[in-house]
């Protein structure tokens, strides 16, 4: 019977060999990728357009503006920034912020003195989740255009 092989105490700990790690890509310039993000984030679907993907663009404008407009008809709450304790923060401003990801919708509706105030029922709180999420979903959006913008995606 053989001697079992000695294994270096460098591999021990993970168990395998450990490949040697890329280079970290630089980040793309800004004027490459920013038209696209930011026309994105304010007419939704609009960074697919400007990158001619137009029907990629119907689609997140149609869905976008769909929950978008669903969530105004339930009577959904925008949420306001609040600080207090973590999680009320947390929640809040979260819920901002998606709520902001809705571009010229959010400031449409904020113009046009859209305030539904909080109140109890399932109707009315399904509204306020649509809302963020069509928020949410245009993040997503603007996520696809940078990564088509630099070349990562087609």
């Amino acid at each position: 019977m053989e001697p079992a092989a000695e294994i270096p105490h460098d591999k021990l700990k993970t168990g395998m060999a450990s490949k040697p790690k890329e280079p970290k890509q630089p980040m793309p310039p800004f004027k490459l990728w920013g038209p696209a993000v930011i026309v994105g984030w304010l007419i939704p679907g609009g960074g697919h357009f400007l990158l001619k993907k137009r029907i990629r663009a119907g689609l997140v404008l149609f869905s976008v503006a769909s929950m978008f407009l669903f969530g105004l008809m339930m009577r959904g709450t925008m949420f306001q920034p609040q600080t207090g304790d973590l999680l009320t923060m947390i929640i809040n401003c979260g819920g901002f912020l998606g709520n902001m990801a809705n571009g010229v919708f959010y400031m449409l509706a904020m113009m046009l003195g859209y305030n539904q105030p909080d109140m109890a029922g399932h109707v009315h709180d399904y509204g306020t989740k649509f809302l963020v999420s069509a928020g949410l979903l245009n993040v997503l959006a603007m996520v696809d255009a940078y990564e088509i913008a630099i070349g990562k995606k087609s």
